[in-house]
C-alpha cells in the first residue's frame, strides 16, 4: 500500500446486500458485485478502485455487519 492510502477490506462472506455501503461512500466507489454471489447466498460488496478511496470510513460506520475494515498507512 502506498504511503497515505487507505484500503477496504470486506469479509465477503458475512455481507448480506443491503447496500448502505454505497449509499455514503464519498467517491462512489464501492459498488455490489454482481458477478458474485457469497456464501449467504447474496451480491457481496466490493471496490474495484482501491487507489480513490480517501480513508473516511463511512462504510464501515454504516455497516450493520461489520463487514468492513479500513486500512490506512500513515
Amino acid at each position: 500500500m502506498a504511503k497515505g492510502k487507505s484500503r477496504v477490506v470486506f469479509n465477503e462472506d458475512l455481507c448480506k446486500g443491503c447496500e448502505l455501503c454505497n449509499t455514503v461512500c464519498p467517491t462512489k466507489i464501492v459498488i455490489m458485485d454482481k458477478g458474485r454471489i457469497n456464501k449467504k447466498g447474496y451480491t457481496p460488496a466490493t471496490v474495484n478502485e482501491m487507489d480513490k478511496c480517501i480513508g473516511c470510513a463511512m462504510c464501515a460506520r454504516i455497516c450493520p455487519d461489520s463487514v468492513i475494515e479500513v486500512e490506512k498507512e500513515k
